[in-house]
């Protein structure tokens, strides 16, 4: 899997983006239970049916992607694949030496992210990001090394990996979560999403709260073949800095409107682009009983593996 994994990672964008493409659509028309919530979930959020059915392909686009973004070496750029649309909010935001915290919906290439601000910002002030290791030990290992690059720091999700989290924005360093998913129970309230009663993350206001930092949005455009020839790039990472109001109702620390607030802020980003969210996640789940120790991964903060690490 490693050979092949690496061999993807060689192959062009315009080859990938189609593979995957393919590979959305198999998943969507082999599993009835994942194309019923993918549709449940679009239709609930008024998408119209060429929304739903791009997000299909979408969908599979990120996993044909993916060997590309994790594989390339340590030392190649990202360069010209990536633009920046208003990156001045994140410089606005480090300069005030407060500490940054960035919030990424899952969608689009949310896993470029990252590493397109570890790449601009990351010798001004590194990103933490935290994952939680996948079960297969080939894709736990390409995980580690996919995310150990210049100005990117990385830590299992665990109570130790939260403390460092909190280290680093106490010290005015920066760090990225991924707020819509489930988390363990205990770590999150009921908040709506998208009409819907979702069990939501409280680790991001809770973070606001303890460490006064500011809170930035990114969002990361995949551009399909047309728009990658007309702007020169495959990827656009759209930054949006997060009202002062906003940021002082986090960190007023209440967890029900801080949960809402968030649920928000990820709802006014995904339908910027619609087709390109993950409406086959199953969003509206209970959370799983999960006790976080030392030992025990946490609600996953950067894109993983589906719904054992998706984020």
């Amino acid at each position: 899997m490693l050979r092949l994994f690496s061999l993807l990672s060689t192959w062009p964008l315009a080859v990938l983006h189609p593979i995957g493409s393919l590979l959305g659509w198999l998943a969507f028309l082999l599993s009835p239970t994942y194309r019923r919530r993918l549709v449940a979930n679009g239709r609930a959020a008024g998408l119209s049916a060429w929304q739903v059915a791009s997000a299909v392909a979408h969908a599979g686009k990120m996993v044909g992607e993916t060997p590309r973004l994790w594989g390339r070496a340590r030392e190649q750029a990202l360069g010209d694949t990536v633009q920046w649309t208003n990156p001045e909010a994140v410089a606005q935001a480090l300069s005030e030496g407060r500490g940054l915290l960035l919030l990424t919906p899952h969608q689009g290439c949310f896993e470029v992210t990252a590493q397109a601000y570890a790449e601009r910002f990351g010798a001004q002030q590194p990103i933490t990001a935290l994952y939680r290791p996948a079960k297969q030990a080939w894709l736990a290992e390409m995980m580690k090394n996919a995310r150990n690059r210049p100005g990117m720091l990385t830590s299992p999700a665990t109570l130790g990996g939260v403390r460092q989290m909190l280290r680093a924005l106490k010290s005015g360093q920066t760090v990225g979560l991924l707020p819509d998913q489930v988390p363990p129970e205990g770590m999150g309230v009921w908040a709506p999403f998208f009409g819907r009663e979702a069990y939501t993350m409280t680790m991001a206001a809770k973070l606001v709260a303890q460490t006064r930092c500011a809170v930035v949005l990114l969002r990361g455009e995949r551009l399909g073949p047309l728009a990658r020839w007309h702007r020169g790039c495959a990827y656009v990472v759209h930054a949006t800095r997060v009202s002062p109001e906003t940021e002082s109702l986090l960190a007023a620390g209440d967890a029900a409107q801080s949960a809402a607030a968030i649920n928000q802020l990820m709802e006014s980003l995904i339908m910027q682009a619609p087709e390109q969210y993950l409406w086959g996640y199953n969003r509206y789940k209970g959370p799983r009983a999960e006790i976080l120790t030392s030992a025990t991964p946490a609600p996953t903060a950067t894109p993983a593996n589906s719904d054992e690490g998706r984020a």
